[in-house]
């Protein structure tokens, strides 16, 4: 991959994190924040919890990134799913802290960076593959988020996507704007 390629990949990186995390917030968003912290079935994972473990995660993955272990010592990832003591403010707090750290790792990478070999939880990884791991990971929550979020909304949900019924819309515009495809 040439230099040009690599800041391209690590620029359209950023953009998909970037896009997974306005995903979230903005299914998050049409949630009642009373119902942040429900859960549905016999798996007792809230929105609270997902987006704990997410700021948790990226915490602990981005951190000194290229200099430690992805899996910091520090973590108890057992307790990102506890959502007892929280509020939705110490969940939002938490969550924008993880991003942060993602960001500031992310934009501050270097097309020379990413052959690079890091480790998570000893498994040795390039920065292209953690990268990776940690991207599907998070689109993995992402849609478990957008489910809860749809759920919890009920009828006042907007869909975040081109809604059912309006494909061919859609698809004039978009032709509209780029040309026949």
């Amino acid at each position: 991959m040439s230099d040009i390629d690599r800041d391209a990949w690590l620029d359209e990186v950023i953009r998909q994190y970037r896009r997974h995390k306005k995903i979230c917030e903005r299914a998050v968003d049409q949630v009642p924040q009373d119902r942040l912290f429900e859960t549905v079935g016999r798996i007792e994972l809230s929105l609270a919890a997902l987006l704990k473990h997410l700021a948790g995660n990226h915490r602990s993955r981005w951190r000194d990134f290229l200099t430690t272990d992805g899996e910091k010592r520090d973590r108890d990832r057992d307790q990102e799913f506890v959502v007892d003591n929280e509020t939705a403010e110490t969940v939002r707090t938490k969550w924008n802290e993880g991003w942060r750290a993602a960001f500031e790792t992310l934009e501050s990478l270097g097309p020379d960076d990413l052959g690079k070999r890091i480790t998570i939880r000893g498994e040795p990884h390039t920065v292209v593959q953690a990268i990776q791991r940690n991207l599907t990971h998070l689109a993995y929550h992402t849609g478990q988020i957008v489910q809860l979020a749809r759920h919890f909304a009920g009828d006042g949900w907007h869909t975040l996507s081109v809604a059912p019924g309006e494909s061919e819309e859609h698809n004039a515009q978009m032709r509209a704007r780029w040309g026949d495809w």
